[in-house]
């Protein structure tokens, strides 16, 4: 038999695929449990699920479905134009926000260029970086969040992009806008600035992003959104990136051209007029958040403090802490991979799931 591996290039041999949280139905499987009493806490997904107005617009749209999607998504565009305040022009919208990152690297990243991002920031930067034949230059985090100093310190002429999550996952960490915005205008022009603002909906008003308000101050900012958190639209998998119109354009040409299906750009234009929606998964967030660190506090357990939907937490024995938790049913995510061996992080959910977390990882940590 020959290797068949060596058909694709080396850089795409090295890569180690992404992993996501466990599925239910699996650990079902594997474990000999019920699904219905499986908790599920691993992926950051909304525990109201998605808008009942754009579970009733899906229901509609499910009649047309053997038509192709609109592939310049016309509706959503104007939606999330009017939403942002920007032109439709400026928009991208991908398979995901994940797409918009991947694109970004496949529009501006080739072999020899350098795309800078922080330790312990999102495993997606690394993977499009590596994917496309560029270097990733990784930068040391501070107290788990991005040293933008450190940045600027490592940019080269190679340098084309950077990556920046604001809140950061899995670290939950924040840059404070004044900071932030003092780093964009020292990035020299030729270098890209992609800000994943997956988790902005639920910051709250005084720390809510006003980076699309700095898009016409700087050309080389890219920021990207989605419609799989606060929005509940995990499944679907919908985002958006807003940049200047030339950014967008170039992105565009490396677009697949019905890379959103036309059930998620009917539930996504729905969703973003949904406000009360999105007020609700705010606030049951955070008593959710509330509710679990309370918890992990009076546990002994330390915890990064989090402005996203999660929060990661340090337990002795991480690793057999986790397989413990799904022998009893519950889904963390565990984060070796993002060089945190000794912490694991729980998405917020239910009322009724947080307690069923804390009262597991109580049990185990007793045993």
């Amino acid at each position: 038999m020959s290797d068949l591996s060596t058909l694709a290039p080396a850089n795409i041999r090295a890569i180690a695929p992404y992993q996501g949280g466990k599925p239910i139905s699996e650990l079902a499987r594997e474990m000999g449990l019920n699904e219905a009493e499986i908790v599920k806490l691993a992926s950051n997904e909304n525990p109201l699920g998605m808008s009942p107005k754009a579970q009733m617009a899906v229901e509609e749209a499910i009649y047309d479905i053997a038509r192709y999607p609109d592939g310049n998504s016309f509706a959503l565009r104007d939606a999330v134009s009017h939403k942002c305040g920007v032109a439709p022009q400026q928009i991208v919208f991908g398979n995901g926000s994940n797409d918009i990152l991947e694109l970004a690297a496949r529009a501006f990243l080739t072999t020899g260029d350098e795309a800078i991002y922080s330790q312990h920031a999102f495993a997606v930067y690394p993977l499009v970086t590596q994917a496309v034949g560029a270097k990733g230059i990784v930068v040391p985090a501070i107290d788990y969040g991005h040293d933008l100093q450190g940045f600027l310190a490592v940019i080269t002429p190679k340098t084309k992009l950077i990556f920046v999550a604001n809140p950061n996952n899995p670290t939950g960490t924040l840059i404070a806008k004044d900071t932030l915005k003092a780093f964009l205008a020292q990035v020299p022009k030729h270098v890209l600035v992609v800000l994943d603002e997956a988790y902005d909906e639920y910051l709250s008003v005084v720390d809510k992003s006003e980076a699309i308000s700095w898009l016409a101050e700087f050309e080389n900012l890219m920021i990207s959104r989605t419609f799989s958190k606060a929005y509940g639209l995990a499944g679907l998998r919908v985002g958006f990136g807003l940049m200047h119109a030339a950014l967008a354009d170039l992105m565009n040409r490396v677009r697949q051209p019905f890379n959103v299906n036309s059930i998620a750009q009917v539930a996504a234009a729905v969703s973003l007029q949904d406000e009360d929606f999105v007020a609700r998964s705010y606030a049951a967030n955070q008593a959710g958040m509330a509710q679990i660190t309370q918890g992990l506090q009076a546990l002994g357990l330390d915890y990064i403090p989090s402005y996203g939907n999660f929060v990661s937490f340090k337990v002795p024995n991480a690793a057999a802490v986790n397989q413990a938790l799904l022998k009893n049913g519950v889904i963390v995510r565990p984060v070796a991979n993002y060089d945190m061996p000794d912490y694991l992080r729980v998405s917020i959910g239910l009322f009724s799931e947080n307690a069923r977390f804390i009262e597991v990882l109580e049990k185990i940590l007793k045993s």
